[in-house]
C-alpha cells in the first residue's frame, strides 16, 4: 500500500500502523513522487491527502485512476472543501475520510471487497506479465530537451539522460531551445536559467506558448526561492540546483515523462 501525505509525522503513523495489519507499505510526501511509486511498484492500493505541494491530490488521483483503474484509492484530507470531495468521489475513491481519522475506520476503507488482507486470498490479483495500456505505452523512451550556454554542463546532462534510456538533443540557447521545440516536440526540456539573449524564465514562456504540453524542468546556479517559485507558478514542472542531484533530476524527468504521456 501507498500512503502518500506531505505531513511526515501524519504520513509516519498511517505507515505504521497498515504496516502492523501485515501489509508492505510505501510512501510519498507529494503527488510527484506518489505518481512515480504508482508506476514502478503498483500498489493494491492508495492513502492519498488531498492538500499537498507540487501536485495536489486531486489531480494526482485523475493520473493514477488514469493510470491504472484497479488500484484502490481512499482519500484522507483535512480540507474542509465539499466540492474537493465531490470530485474526488466522481473519481471513483473508495472513501473520503476527513481527519482526524479513525485508523479502524481507515483499515475498513482500505480493505474492502477488491483489496483483501494479506492471506485472505484474492480474486482480484493482477498477473505480474499483464501491465495496463498506458503502462506499456511508457515502455518506449522518452525525448529530452537539453538547453545550457555552458558546454560542460550541457555535456553532463546529455549523457546523464541519454545513459537513462532517453532519446536527446542539445542547445545552447533559449532561441535555439524554442526553434528546436517548434521542430520537434521533446516530451522534457532541462532549462538553464542564466543564459545570455533569451533567458530561462523567458524561454519557459515562450516554450509553453508554442508547445504547452512539454514538461519544462528548469535548472538553476543558484538557489533562489523566489525564483523557483515564480518559474513553478509560471508552469514549470520542476526546479532544481547545480550541482545537480541527479537522482532527484531522474526521478523528475521520468515522473515528467509519464504525465506528459498521461495526458495525451
Amino acid at each position: 500500500m501507498l500512503v502518500v501525505d506531505d505531513d511526515a509525522e501524519m504520513r509516519a503513523v498511517f505507515s505504521e500502523y497498515i504496516r502492523l495489519q501485515g501489509f508492505h507499505v510505501l510512501e510519498a510526501k507529494d503527488g510527484l513522487e506518489a505518481l512515480l511509486q504508482v508506476k514502478r511498484e503498483r500498489p493494491r492500493a492508495v492513502i492519498l491527502d488531498l492538500a499537498m505541494p507540487r501536485l495536489g491530490g486531486i489531480e494526482a488521483l485523475k493520473r493514477i485512476v488514469k493510470f491504472d483503474p484497479t488500484i484502490a484509492v481512499v482519500v484522507v484530507t483535512g480540507e474542509t472543501d465539499t466540492d474537493l470531495h465531490r470530485q474526488a468521489s466522481l473519481l471513483g475513491v473508495r472513501a473520503v475520510l476527513r481527519k482526524p481519522v479513525g485508523l479502524s475506520d481507515l483499515l475498513s476503507a482500505l480493505t474492502g471487497s477488491n483489496t483483501p488482507r494479506p492471506g485472505a486470498g484474492s480474486t482480484t490479483e493482477r498477473d505480474p506479465n499483464t501491465a495496463p495500456v498506458s503502462a506499456a505505452r511508457q515502455a518506449s523512451p522518452g525525448r529530452v530537451l537539453v538547453v545550457d550556454d555552458d558546454p560542460a554542463i550541457r555535456e553532463m546532462l546529455s549523457e546523464f539522460a541519454t545513459l537513462k534510456g532517453y532519446t536527446v538533443r542539445s542547445v545552447s540557447s533559449g532561441a535555439d531551445a524554442l526553434r528546436a521545440v517548434v521542430e520537434d516536440p521533446p516530451d522534457v526540456v532541462l532549462l538553464d536559467i542564466g543564459m545570455p539573449g533569451l533567458a530561462g524564465a523567458d524561454a519557459l514562456i515562450a516554450i509553453q506558448a508554442v508547445a504547452p504540453a512539454v514538461k519544462v524542468i528548469m535548472v538553476s546556479g543558484t538557489s533562489d526561492a523566489a525564483l523557483a517559485q515564480r518559474t513553478l507558478a509560471r508552469g514549470a514542472f520542476d526546479y532544481v540546483t547545480k550541482p545537480v542531484d541527479l537522482e532527484h533530476l531522474a526521478q523528475s524527468v521520468e515522473t515528467a515523462v509519464m504525465m506528459k504521456r498521461l495526458e495525451s
